[in-house]
Formats: C-alpha cells, sequence, structure tokens
C-alpha cells in the first residue's frame, strides 16, 4: 500500500450556522470555531489551509455553506458538500446520538475520513441565478394549483372573486418569470447550446430542460439523479408514503416532479421510446413500471447528451 504522509491523511469538518462555524480535524482531533462572515471565513480557511486536509466536509444547509464552501475551493481545498440526513444517519452508526455544534464538526471530519465522499464544484453565479429564477417558477405555479383548488370549494362570491383577481397576477407573475428565464438562456452561449440539445429529443420541452439545465450544473452533480426515475423497492407500484418522500434528496425530487411528463409525450411522439414502452408492457409490466422505466431511460439519454 502507498504510505502517506501525516498532512495528507487529514480530513475537516466544518458545522456550519447561521452565526458561526465549528471546525474539526482528524485524526489529530484539533477544534477551532470561527464566525460565519468574511473575517470569520477567510480566518478558518486559512486555518485549514496550514492543515491541509485531503478533503473538507460541510453540511448542505440551504445555502449556508455556499460562501465558505466557495472560499474552500478557491483556496485549492477540496471541499464536499453533504446531505445532513447522511451526516446523522452515519453519526448514529458510530453509537453518537448528542448533538451539538463542535460534535456535529467531529462528526463530519469522521465522515470525510470513513466514507471520503467526492468533492463537488460549487455551481457558479450565472448556474445559481439560473437556478433561482426556476425555483420561483415552481413556487408560482405550486400557488396557482393551490389557489385553483380554493376556487373550486368555495361558496362565496366575493371570496372567488378575489381568488381570481390573485390566480390573474400569479398568471401575469408567470409568464415574468418565463421571461427572465428566456433572458437568461439567450444571454448564455452554453445555456442556448445545452437547452438545444435537450430540446432536440422528443418529449423534451422548455421547463424540463430547463430543470435539468439548473439541476445538472456539473458532471459530478449528475449521478445521483438517476434516482429521479426509479421505483421504490416494494412489491407492487404505488404513490410512496410521505415520510419517504420526505427524505430524498431536494434535487431528485425536483427532477422527478417535471420528468414524468416527458416519458408520456415520448411514448407518443418518440418511435424508439413507444417501442420500448409497448415492449414492457407486452412482458406484462404495470404502465406505471413502464412509464418509469422510460423516465430513467429518456434521462440516461439527456445526461449522455449533455
Amino acid at each position: 500500500m502507498e504510505s502517506r504522509t501525516k498532512e495528507e491523511e487529514v480530513y475537516a469538518g466544518v458545522d456550519v450556522s447561521k452565526a458561526r462555524l465549528d471546525a474539526a480535524l482528524r485524526p489529530e482531533g484539533d477544534a477551532f470555531e470561527a464566525a460565519n462572515d468574511q473575517d470569520g471565513v477567510d480566518s478558518l480557511v486559512a486555518r485549514l489551509g496550514e492543515a491541509r486536509p485531503r478533503l473538507a466536509v460541510v453540511e448542505a444547509t440551504g445555502g449556508l455553506e455556499r460562501p465558505l464552501a466557495a472560499a474552500l475551493a478557491a483556496a485549492r481545498i477540496p471541499v464536499a458538500a453533504v446531505n445532513p440526513r447522511q451526516a446523522r444517519d452515519f453519526a448514529r452508526s458510530c453509537g453518537v446520538l448528542a448533538k451539538t455544534d463542535r460534535i456535529d464538526a467531529a462528526i463530519l471530519a469522521r465522515f470525510g475520513e470513513a466514507v471520503r465522499p467526492e468533492p463537488r464544484p460549487i455551481p457558479d453565479a450565472e448556474a445559481r441565478e439560473f437556478s433561482a429564477i426556476l425555483a420561483r417558477r415552481r413556487q408560482i405555479v405550486e400557488m396557482l394549483t393551490a389557489e385553483g383548488n380554493r376556487l373550486g370549494s368555495t361558496s362565496s362570491k366575493p371570496v372567488e372573486k378575489r381568488i381570481r383577481a390573485h390566480m390573474e397576477w400569479l398568471e401575469g407573475e408567470l409568464a415574468r418569470t418565463d421571461g427572465d428565464l428566456d433572458a437568461a438562456v439567450l444571454s448564455s452561449g452554453a445555456w442556448r447550446e445545452n437547452e438545444a440539445l435537450l430540446k432536440s429529443v422528443p418529449g423534451v420541452g422548455p421547463v424540463l430542460a430547463r430543470t435539468l439545465l439548473a439541476e445538472l450544473p456539473r458532471a459530478r452533480a449528475r449521478r445521483p439523479l438517476a434516482q429521479a426515475a426509479r421505483l421504490p423497492r416494494r412489491s407492487r407500484p404505488r404513490k410512496p408514503p410521505l415520510r419517504q418522500e420526505a427524505r430524498e434528496a431536494p434535487d431528485v425530487g425536483r427532477v422527478r416532479s417535471v420528468l414524468y411528463m416527458g416519458p408520456l409525450v415520448a411514448t407518443r411522439h418518440n418511435p424508439e421510446m413507444r417501442a420500448f414502452y409497448e415492449r414492457l408492457l407486452a412482458k406484462g409490466k404495470p404502465k406505471l413500471v413502464a412509464l418509469v422505466a422510460c423516465m430513467r431511460k429518456l434521462l440516461t439519454t439527456l445526461d449522455a447528451i449533455l
């Protein structure tokens, strides 16, 4: 086995909260903290730069980790942002039930040393902007759906009037957001080229294409999204319970929500996909199982094209 220096064997874990950064190193066991502001980030990155860790592990905490992760990447310190559920499950497997910021940092360092997750690049500002606009579009669509449900259940004329007025405003917002997406795509040659490639596949429309562009910004980040085209292991296809859906990675859920429509269109207008779908039905596969298989095939095709 190839020998390693002590410096190469260092792994760092950083617990990120709104006000503070707690860091831990393995195998030394050193621990230190800094304020979660620009000075604190610079101080922590300098300290980790001296330790020269093979990998720094942070939790993906809704964006709080991004400034630190970007600073670590800029300092050429490999960094991996992991799902908090993964880190918590790892802690339980190690018999660690207590939860403090310092303990969490030590667990993240231990996770990095044991699991060695693959470092992933941080999406650039252009990708984050595009993803933010797309997220806003999803929110508007969800609000329109909710208001439509309320409209169908109300018997009050004044309430109905206000709901319709709100839906009209939301539809205007949706149109303006689609305009923002168009402008974002047109302003970038890479976005234009990739969108055209995706939309060249029958069954792929602008919503699916742009969702994939936002959720697959880096080649290394694409692999886990294959989970989006997979049914949970069970004896018969049915909607998974809410608790199971809640445990899915956010990016998987977002892609799954728009990916269902692609195979439906593709099985009608894409001869290859239609033949694949009909072969599965001929083998006795339930329609939902066959459709999910088409979804996976479509996602694999799109990933290969990109």
